[in-house]
């Protein structure tokens, strides 16, 4: 039986001028563990140490039960709400926590209330039974996965979920002060909307990066992603000081999901109430009335909306570095498939066959040797190839195809991008309308990249590059590709060694939508990978 350890409340704070660090630290033992794992610090960029970025046979063999490992890295010119997560398996529906970096200098933002603490607020999600049974069943059957019994914020499902009145979020505030809420979405296979009943919110970083400071009613948040807003607290409390903060899911998937709703209390202190409760009592307070402003479970245009307002601060303190021209521009397809279903086997996806995903029609397997020391060593093997196509295999009507009369198979295998260091490179995220069009969150491991064109349709490479923004695209390392439409982002290739790029839906990295993507040596010492540790765990 797979016992997971639940790490939803551990929260890892480094000053930036803490540029050496060692992971675990001392307040986060993992050595006890009982199964297999590994540990990603989502959006750390690892510069030279790609050792350290986690995932399980692209960096590194996984930490065998009763073993451990050492995750040795530098942080180097990054700051804010990062987090960390478990990245073997599905482990990562339990294992998080938020990753802090404290900047050397004041915020560039107007906030002379700010409170000295900071209030990191994960979502998540909660199954009754055991997650690993939950993706066992789905690999085994070919069909979409049982949705999650509640979403959570810090842990707790709140008191629209059976059973769990007394497992609410409470988050203590006083009237007439200015709060960070760093806010990330460690859910597994859910984007999500966030609102704060009759409160504004004001967004001033994504991913770890400024943007131009923008208000907003809600917003709209994908897996992997991180979103710091300012919060006033500006209300007048009266006879009922509760006022509830909600998270549900953007609906843009034909898979079970969970259709349900989280929600917390901000409750304001006053010169009457001198306590804080940790429980919240539902029948000491009136009916519970979600926000007004809480967008709908399809509300596609809302979320365009929102993502269309972030940009990069572009300041000279914070300048926006992206390449205004490029050396190579690669476009892949972002599918979901079918395969027919084996002999003497029971498949319950579309048609009775079985669901799989795909880049550029290659679905990615993961081999049972680590790429990265593959890489290193210069290692010759048959498990892994330097070809991954750069353009889609056929041209075709992607968000208009007739998903029941096209064939939606796949091919599989271990396919890697191969870019020179220093390549200025382009990537077109096209979403297709095999079996259905989606929202698809993609994240690139090893860098940041700056979201330079959003649309919905087909990608047109003569006219879509012409509204491109390149005077302050928001930077991230999280993009959510638009439901029937594509992304393009822009990166410097300038972080050697092996890197994993996947959509954050985990249901879909297990069906293959993922790619390797290597970043060869630069010509001098300080462009290359480091070796690898004495402790690296081996296969």
């Amino acid at each position: 039986m797979l016992v997971i350890l639940v790490y939803y409340d551990t929260t890892t704070y480094f000053s930036s001028e803490l540029k050496k660090i060692k992971w675990p630290n001392n307040k986060l033992n993992l050595s006890n563990l009982k199964f297999s794992f590994d540990t990603h610090r989502h959006g750390v960029r690892q510069v030279r140490t790609g050792w350290a970025d986690g995932p399980a046979y692209i960096t590194q063999c996984p930490i065998e039960a009763g073993k451990t490992y050492t995750y040795s890295f530098s942080v180097v010119d990054q700051r804010g709400t990062l987090w960390w997560h478990a990245h073997f398996s599905w482990q990562r529906a339990s294992v998080y926590g938020a990753f802090i970096i404290h900047p050397r200098t004041p915020f560039p933002f107007s906030a002379p209330a700010l409170q000295p603490h900071h209030i990191p607020l994960i979502f998540g999600e909660w199954w009754n039974g055991d997650i690993e049974v939950v993706e066992s069943e789905m690999m085994l059957y070919g069909g979409g996965p049982k949705p999650s019994d509640a979403y959570t914020i810090n842990g707790l499902p709140g008191p629209l979920y059976p059973c769990s009145t007394t497992d609410t979020f409470i988050l203590p505030v006083e009237p007439g002060k200015t709060y960070l809420l760093r806010i990330i979405n460690a859910a597994l296979n859910d984007e999500l909307f966030f609102a704060i009943a009759n409160h504004t919110l004001t967004v001033v970083e994504i991913d770890g990066i400024y943007t131009k400071p923008f208000t907003t009613t809600a917003i709209m948040i994908t897996p992997g992603q991180t979103t710091n807003v300012l919060l006033t607290t500006n209300q007048i409390p009266n006879s009922n000081p509760n006022f509830v903060m909600a998270a549900r899911p953007y609906l843009t998937s034909i898979f079970p999901f969970n259709n349900s709703t989280t929600i917390g209390f901000l409750k304001y202190q006053s010169n009457n109430i001198t306590k804080i409760k940790n429980k919240f009592e539902l029948n000491n307070n009136p009916p519970i009335i979600l926000p007004q402003n809480l967008p709908t479970l399809q509300d596609t245009p809302f979320a365009t909306q929102f993502l269309n307002s972030l940009k990069s601060l572009a300041s000279r303190d914070y300048p926006c570095s992206v390449p205004e021209t490029i050396d190579k521009r690669v476009v892949t397809t972002i599918s979901l498939n079918l395969q027919d279903c084996p002999s003497n086997q029971t498949c319950k996806g579309f048609l009775n066959k079985r669901f799989y995903a795909s880049m550029n029609n290659q679905s990615f397997v993961r081999p049972s040797i680590s790429l990265l020391e593959s890489h290193y060593h210069n290692l010759t093997t048959t498990q892994f190839s330097s070809d991954f196509p750069e353009n889609p295999p056929s041209v075709f009507n992607y968000t208009g195809v007739d998903p029941v009369s096209e064939n939606m198979s796949t091919n599989f295998g271990t396919k890697l991008l191969i870019m020179p260091f220093g390549t200025r490179l382009e990537i077109v995220l096209q979403d297709t309308n095999f079996l259905n069009p989606e929202n698809h969150p993609m994240h690139v491991h090893g860098h940041n990249f700056f979201v330079v064109g959003r649309g919905f349709g087909n990608f047109d490479v003569d006219k879509d590059p012409l509204g491109y923004n390149l005077v302050d695209p928001p930077e991230r390392n999280t993009v959510a590709v638009p439901v029937g439409g594509w992304a393009a982002i822009r990166l410097v290739a300038d972080n050697p060694g092996v890197w994993f790029v996947h959509c954050h839906l985990e249901e879909h990295v297990s069906w293959g939508l993922a790619m390797g993507f290597i970043v060869k040596n630069g010509n001098e010492p300080w462009e290359c990978l480091v070796p690898p540790p004495s402790d690296l765990p081996q296969c």
